[in-house]
């Protein structure tokens, strides 16, 4: 079993019941849900809209493969709603997004997966609940801690906590 870090995010629809969803579907594809960070209200991140992002980090222990866990996020997003255009440039609303952050301590290069995600130490919507979770967790290829990474992060958008019982 290897245990992934996974980060949902949604700006778009019933972002409770989407994350409640992904979750349940998260269980019957992937693995067992293991640990869940709290909900964040997170500014866009690259590109403009006025609708904020709900983003929580999943733990999921799973025993598939880096692929074959992307091709189940996908289908998982496509199941609850996400049309993925071919011929998009950069980042738009959505009303799910699944993200691995983290395939273990592992670092993955296939034509599907880049893990750990090669963005991740640019964006704090993912370092703070990252930092909720393992924030001793040193990053594979940078060997900083996820805190370390976070207080050298050079996004300053604002993260703050979503409180709402999920």
């Amino acid at each position: 079993m290897t245990r992934c870090y996974i980060l949902f995010g949604s700006n778009q629809g019933d972002k409770i019941r989407l994350l409640e969803e992904a979750c349940r579907l998260l269980q019957e594809r992937c693995g067992l849900l293991a640990e869940q960070s709290s909900a964040y209200l997170s500014e866009p991140w690259g590109f403009e809209t006025d609708a904020w992002f709900l983003n929580v980090l999943l733990v999921v222990e799973t025993e598939l493969g880096p692929d074959a866990l992307m091709d189940a996020l996908m289908g998982i997003e496509a199941t609850l709603g996400r049309k993925r255009d071919a011929d998009a440039q950069g980042y738009a609303d959505r009303p799910i997004d699944l993200d691995i952050l983290y395939y273990g301590d592992q670092v993955v290069r296939t034509a599907k997966v880049t893990a750990p995600h090669p963005r991740l130490h640019l964006r704090r919507f993912a370092l703070v609940p990252l930092c909720e979770i393992i924030p001793d967790f040193l990053h594979p290829e940078f060997q900083l801690s996820q805190q370390q990474l976070l207080d050298r992060c050079p996004d300053a958008s604002t993260v703050k906590p979503f409180h709402h019982e999920l």
